[in-house]
């Protein structure tokens, strides 16, 4: 492909020396910067490359540091010991150092020259198979977006820009690098990434970028569930979930994404839309304290609609309760992993989240207690606090159960009854009961 089709290639790379910008080799991990050496002493040329130099230049704190090198994923695998080649759509160096991971990749060619080493392979517009080497200046028209396109160069610590990416970080615009009709049907989930990085980021999107979203989003669809998976996971737990979720909302993606959550939403359920946006704002709150999150609670609020509209039409019609539930939360779960693939541990999680709600309603001794035991309790607790917008009576009930936790077991179980007649929700506070002694039956127990 001709790289005119792209971006216009920069004949004379924008290179800013080091003295004019705020990068520095402090920040960025030692690695990383092990890599980098070693390439260069070989005589390699070596670059820290994408999003890391983007977030350095933004005085971020990358998480991941990517390099970009004219040495082949041979080669580099000669020079370390402790790598490893990946991939086969894009091959790739992972260079190892515990529990970080230095991912090495060659610079990619346009294939444009017939004389390029490696193969490429292209069906109805989409790359399957990209291996083609070539040079600095390819590489970087090759890449997604132009603030990804930075290159931080090791030899004398300057970063170059090939197609105008120190513009767009001082705009605070994203541009994608050629064009984008072409650029999405190549590669659909890149329009994932846009909405992501410009809610990670605070940047707009350029119109441009954005226009064919609609046309092309259902290409989404064909994108293998897995990868859609691990972008799921960068878009709702790297902190910055609810701006992502609002961006697919204002991008129309959710839908090819999320299809169930699009529908429930569309019904106008404000409720709903509440404990997602407060599920994905205490999820970002969790991460920015430290604390773990797991995706299933996530999937779980994201699902909650669909599921409990059709546990509900099944239960009207006859079904059990505890049959409607599980065949809700099945057809759901069915559905979004031919989209998503949610792994099974998750699923798992999510279905219980969800077949533990009805039992809240259950204020009985034995159920109260039971539940209580359930490995899944305080998850589906937190789920139920996060219903409360539903109804006045949920946030009652979520009222109860805090503080029945907050109670010693005898109080709370001479609170309850034993069986059926549940206690007004919120009297577990009351005294205990007086119980009234049975009147002797004038039989006597001794033979």
């Amino acid at each position: 492909m001709n790289p005119e089709a792209r971006t216009s290639v920069t004949p004379v790379p924008a290179i800013v020396p080091r003295e004019q910008h705020v990068i520095s080799r402090k920040n960025i991990s030692k690695a990383a910067l092990r890599v980098l050496y070693r390439l260069h002493d070989a005589g390699y040329d070596a670059f820290l490359v994408g999003g890391a130099v983007r977030d350095l230049l933004l005085g971020g704190h990358p998480k991941d540091f990517d390099v970009a090198t004219s040495a082949t994923p041979d080669e580099v695998k000669k020079l370390f010991r402790n790598c490893r080649l990946i991939g086969r759509r894009f091959r790739l160096a992972h260079v190892v150092f515990g529990p970080e991971i230095i991912e090495v990749a060659t610079f990619r060619g346009t294939g444009a020259d017939d004389a390029a080493e490696g193969d490429r392979h292209i069906v109805d517009g989409l790359i399957v198979r990209d291996n083609v080497w070539g040079s600095i200046e390819e590489d970087a028209v090759r890449r997604d977006f132009r603030l990804n396109a930075l290159y931080y160069d090791i030899s004398d610590f300057s970063v170059r820009d090939y197609v105008g990416g120190m513009q767009d970080l001082q705009n605070r615009v994203l541009h994608l690098i050629g064009d984008p009709a072409t650029r999405y049907r190549e590669d659909p989930v890149r329009m994932l990434r846009a909405a992501r990085l410009a809610a990670k980021l605070d940047f707009t999107i350029d119109p441009k970028a954005s226009a064919p979203f609609e046309e092309l989003g259902p290409l989404l669809c064909d994108a293998a569930p897995a990868r859609l998976f691990d972008e799921s996971l960068k878009m709702f737990l790297a902190g910055n979930g609810l701006k992502s979720f609002r961006m697919l909302e204002q991008c129309g993606l959710l839908k090819f994404l999320f299809p169930a959550t699009a529908r429930a939403l569309k019904r106008g359920d404000e409720a709903l839309r509440s404990l997602i946006e407060q599920g994905l704002a205490n999820t970002d709150q969790r991460i920015a304290e430290g604390k773990s999150v797991t995706p299933a609670f996530l999937f779980a609020v994201l699902l909650w609609g669909e599921v409990r509209d059709l546990a509900h039409a099944w239960i009207a019609k006859g079904v059990d309760d505890g049959e409607a539930w599980a065949r809700a939360a099945a057809h759901v779960v069915g559905e979004q992993c031919q989209r998503v693939a949610i792994p099974r541990r998750f699923t798992i999680t999510m279905e219980e989240i969800w077949s533990l709600q009805p039992r809240f309603e259950q204020i009985q001794r034995k159920r109260v207690f039971r539940l209580m035991a359930h490995p899944r309790f305080r998850a589906a607790f937190d789920f139920l606090l996060l219903r409360a917008a539903e109804s006045p009576a949920l946030r009652e009930l979520g009222q109860w159960w805090a503080h029945a936790q907050q109670l010693p077991q005898d109080v709370l179980a001479a609170a309850l009854p034993a069986s059926a007649g549940s206690p007004a929700v919120g009297s577990t506070g009351a005294a205990p009961r007086k119980r009234r002694r049975r009147k002797p039956s004038g039989k006597s127990g001794s033979a």
